[in-house]
């Protein structure tokens, strides 16, 4: 397989990476809609509208800010001008960012019930074509890992063999989604914990897969940004948990 792949209709070349994402979206969206019920939903569908919005606005800002500090040395004299302002972006400050602007959302609304959890096997499915993308398109994308002698090291074109990260990633989401639909089926999973179970997991992952990354870490800091976000996000999680555990007993 040579790097990157292009699909070609006649003259038209088209990027494989943009094509992953759009049917990521439409396809993750078609799947929201077939799995939620609206007489069974207890969340209005104007105040998902809403929420969409806050979600889709936290995820922005998120993706794009996590993005940008993932390279500071670049802040100054971005490559490309200023475009680069706007294309770089990461999915862990996506969900982030989007998780903060579902609670802002919700708290303005009144609304307490669970939102997240019907969006979690379309956030799979969408991640996972996502990083279909991500791989086909080699170097370009930069989500490659560290060289390596593992005999399922990928050269990406520039004859280094490098841990494949990208189907990490999707061999995890495939992983995850089929333990989550185990633990439905056996009714072990309490009502609003679909999503946190999936955040955090998916935080985890991200924190320890990012040590085979060529991203070096920040200067005396020890981590990237992206794993110190891991690290916010988890540490948010524990202490909801905890909180929620204290309550319990009370």
């Amino acid at each position: 397989m040579t790097f990157p792949v292009q699909l070609a209709l006649g003259p038209l070349v088209l990027p494989v990476h943009l094509l992953c994402e759009v049917l990521a979206y439409s396809l993750g969206y078609r799947l929201y809609n077939r799995l939620r019920n609206p007489a069974q939903d207890r969340i209005s569908t104007e105040h998902r509208l809403w929420i969409f919005v806050g979600a889709a606005t936290g995820a922005l800002f998120g993706s794009r800010v996590l993005g940008l500090l993932e390279h500071p040395d670049l802040l100054l004299h971005p490559p490309g001008g200023f475009i680069y302002y706007l294309t770089n972006k990461t999915i862990v400050g996506g969900l982030l960012g989007g998780l903060i602007g579902v609670e802002l959302t919700k708290k303005y609304l009144g609304v307490t019930a669970s939102s997240g959890d019907l969006m979690v096997y379309p956030l799979l499915l969408g991640m996972g074509l996502g990083r279909v993308g991500c791989f086909l398109s080699g170097l370009e994308d930069g989500t490659y890992g560290t060289a390596t002698t593992l005999p399922w090291g990928i050269d990406f074109g520039d004859g280094t063999r490098r841990h494949p990260t990208n189907l990490y990633e999707i061999l995890f989401l495939l992983a995850f989604g089929l333990g989550l639909w185990l633990l439905e089926r056996r009714r072990l999973l309490p009502d609003g914990w679909r999503f946190r179970l999936f955040l955090a997991s998916y935080l985890l992952f991200r924190l320890l897969v990012e040590f085979i990354k060529p991203t070096p870490p920040l200067p005396g800091l020890g981590l990237t940004p992206i794993q110190w976000a891991c690290v916010a996000g988890l540490g948010y999680y524990a202490w909801l948990f905890g909180r929620e555990r204290q309550a319990s007993r009370r």
